[in-house]
């Protein structure tokens, strides 16, 4: 009898201390959960509000874009501290672990310690910012949306979204397209043989002077560049103002050729078509030698005249 009254004293005792851990378990959880929830509404409310001071302030949108998510992983990091303290976790032996665990953590981190240095770099020297059109060295390109602190985020000319590592950024080859205000553009212009080149050059000045993108200083450039096989290549090269038209207007923007466009209505002259020209001679004996054939059968080229319009092919 006496050992069956201590065995359910035992019980008691047992359960009343399993009762209490778990009201006090319960009491920390609850704990951290209306601290992590109010701390979520405090880290978002301290986000905007440092938002709104650097726009205030007329801080550079890329310096911006980095300081912010620098601001709201440091203040992630201090509310999960803190809810660790509240379950009542040590944050020394929190911290031990951590140490002894650092060299994996290290190299686990490796590449994103090393983006991170890549966008301290890229905000250092600044070969891009916000709003700037790109090329990297990785192949990705288009408008640079945000400089983070691990990625560049790219918005490319059909709407998508690129991620791009810092680090590949801050030590590749970096294309910027919106880092100068002018551009020079080339086009080779190609008419039939038999034209009045003076009449070519002068319809083709008469045309780039009337597209007001075209700069007037450094002049235009036109020159005969080749004699193709079936037309004459004019060589043209223009400058336009970039940050005068709107972005993507401009003509190496939109790729629209000026010349093309305005030279059958103006010019009264045809463009010059693909053709093939044809010539025939008697075979020889010595044809079977290709250097030999060169040499006799084919008549010298000085000979050779011009025709006003090249013959198409026969097929």
């Amino acid at each position: 009898m006496l050992l069956a009254s201590e065995t359910s004293i035992q019980l008691t005792n047992a359960l009343e201390k399993l009762i209490d851990s778990g009201i006090q378990l319960g009491e920390r959880v609850l704990g951290a959960l209306i601290i992590f929830i109010i701390g979520k509404f405090l880290v978002n409310w301290l986000n905007r509000l440092f938002a709104r001071i650097l726009e205030k302030r007329k801080v550079d949108p890329s310096i911006q874009s980095f300081l912010k998510s620098m601001v709201n992983i440091l203040l992630l990091i201090m509310l999960i501290l803190a809810v660790i303290g509240k379950l009542g976790i040590e944050l020394t032996g929190f911290a031990a672990l951590l140490a002894s665990a650092g060299v994996a953590i290290g190299m686990a981190l490796s590449g994103n310690l090393q983006n991170f240095a890549g966008g301290l770099i890229i905000l250092l020297f600044r070969p891009y910012k916000v709003g700037d059109f790109i090329e990297a060295s990785t192949g990705a390109s288009g408008t640079v949306k945000e400089i983070q602190i691990f990625h560049t985020i790219l918005i490319t000319a059909d709407n998508k979204m690129i991620y791009v590592p810092n680090g590949a950024m801050s030590s590749g080859v970096i294309t910027n397209y919106s880092k100068l205000d002018t551009r020079r553009i080339e086009w080779n212009f190609g008419v039939d043989y038999g034209e009045d080149y003076n009449k070519v050059e002068k319809v083709l000045r008469e045309i780039i002077a009337n597209d007001k993108r075209i700069l007037t200083s450094p002049a235009p450039f036109i020159e005969l560049g080749e004699l193709a096989a079936s037309s004459v290549n004019i060589k043209i090269r223009v400058w336009e103002k970039i940050r005068a038209t709107p972005r993507c207007s401009g003509i190496s923007w939109t790729g629209k050729n000026p010349l093309t466009r305005a030279w059958p209505s103006s010019s009264g002259l045809p463009t010059a078509t693909p053709a093939r020209m044809w010539w025939s001679f008697p075979a020889t004996a010595e044809m079977r030698w290709p250097a030999v054939w060169w040499k006799s059968a084919l008549p010298p080229v000085h000979s050779l005249p011009l025709p006003a319009s090249t013959p198409a092919a026969p097929f």
